[in-house]
């Protein structure tokens, strides 16, 4: 269930717009975020699974933020069948492959995301309502 959120059509306009980018941004060509001809990333082993995991760990932070301690499994089982549409969707392009260590890095950036967030970062939305109603009234 969503926090009782003052603003919650904005949050939930936002969340479909990040949603709606990281599949954007899994489904352009790599050569428009990194240059296959430049090694900048050579030092970085597995890049692409960390950076999985970081989307991964800030889109379950994004979501315990505006809804409750109750809903955090239905949420972390949400962005694990989004990490599934994302690498079917993945498969029907030629220039980007699906593997299936992109959703054990996936998996592994929900669980850290999801002990973030009982830690508690959860319900970070209605904090930073609170905190922006007190500075501007």
């Amino acid at each position: 269930m969503m926090l009782p959120l003052r603003h919650a059509r904005l949050w939930r306009v936002l969340s479909i717009l990040i949603l709606t980018s990281v599949l954007l941004a899994t489904l352009a060509p790599a050569h428009w975020f990194f240059d296959s001809s430049d090694s900048s990333l050579t030092w970085f082993p597995h890049a692409d699974k960390w950076l999985h995991a970081a989307t991964f760990g800030f889109l379950v932070l994004w979501f315990c933020g505006l809804f409750d301690k109750h809903s955090y499994w239905r949420i972390a089982a949400a962005l694990l069948l989004f990490g599934v549409f994302v690498e079917l969707c993945q498969i029907q392009v030629t220039y980007r492959t699906a593997e299936w260590q992109d959703m054990l890095a996936n998996t592994a950036g929900i669980l850290v995301g999801l002990a973030v967030a009982v830690a508690g970062l959860g319900g970070w939305g209605l904090r930073i309502e609170d905190w922006y109603t007190d500075r501007h009234q």
